[in-house]
């Protein structure tokens, strides 16, 4: 209920300030000494919230679907492809963790390239995997476009998992680990029945972190390589009628946020059986 309450607070506290703003702000925007610190208020730039609401009940085109129902396709083909890419990123941030906990000389190798491949630019990474990719196949099957904006997907959403497991699995205490030694208990054991437990409270916020990453390494790969049927697409033709349709750019972008909500909020609802199993075998501890 805290959480719900909180999500409406926070909801309620947007579109005060969103409304607010464009109630006392100048409409050719706020500056100060010169330099323009806050947007413009005027109508073409921020529209009021209704009319955005409004817009989704309208006709995309003349006699056309209705707008959100549009949007909602188009976030239905991405959610598609951000799945996939959050499986990929999931299983090797998984897998990379686990390596460099298990091997030293791996984690010191290798962390610091984790750390780097995310300072490369979306804009000339998609480029790139749609290049590579391009000639590859599975047997019979060609590559697909959707699964060049999954891979970009993917390679946003492995970094939060594999920083944040691997913070997880070397936070056990030493006297547990000491205990799992005195019985024997192999390195696989040892994962299993310690560590990976013990990880589990910095594994959830890592997947949100590596959900939300991968919806937008899915909208930047589709505006990237002109991947049509998502959102990213449906943000680049909508901004194109911005001057005389302004509202309905904000649909988009709408729907790509809503998007990335949902797609955290799923991650919240595998946490909750998990977690609550966790606090109370703690709690009997205690």
């Amino acid at each position: 209920m805290r959480r719900v309450l909180g999500a409406l607070g926070g909801f309620a506290a947007f579109v005060a300030l969103w409304e607010g703003y464009k109630a006392v702000g100048a409409p050719e925007g706020t500056a100060l000494w010169g330099v323009h610190i806050l947007p413009r208020t005027d109508d073409l730039s921020m529209p009021h919230l209704y009319t955005v609401i409004q817009r989704l009940g309208h006709p995309e085109l003349a006699g056309g679907r209705p707008i959100w129902r549009v949007v909602l396709d188009a976030c239905l083909f991405t959610f598609g492809i951000t799945a996939a890419g959050f499986a990929a990123g999931v299983l090797v941030g998984f897998l990379l963790a686990a390596l460099m906990q298990r091997f030293g000389v791996i984690e010191r190798g290798l962390l610091p390239y984790v750390v780097l491949s995310q300072t490369v630019p979306l804009v000339a990474l998609a480029p790139l995997v749609a290049g590579w990719s391009g000639r590859l196949s599975f047997g019979p099957y060609p590559w697909q476009d959707w699964m060049t904006v999954s891979t970009i997907a993917a390679y946003l959403a492995f970094f939060p998992v594999a920083v944040g497991l691997l913070r997880g699995l070397q936070s056990p205490p030493a006297s547990g680990v000491e205990l799992m030694r005195s019985y024997a208990a192999g390195w696989w054991r040892t994962f299993v029945k310690l560590r990976l437990p013990s990880a589990l409270p910095f594994l959830f916020p890592a997947l949100r972190l590596a959900g939300a990453a991968a919806v937008v390494g899915a909208v930047v790969g589709e505006i990237s390589t002109g991947t049509r049927g998502g959102i990213g697409r449906l943000v680049i033709e909508y901004a194109r009628e911005a001057t005389s349709d302004p509202a309905k750019v904000y649909t988009a972008m709408l729907g790509a946020a809503v998007l990335g909500l949902a797609v955290a909020g799923f991650v919240s609802l595998l946490e909750i059986p998990l977690m609550r199993h966790r606090r109370r075998v703690e709690v009997n501890v205690i």
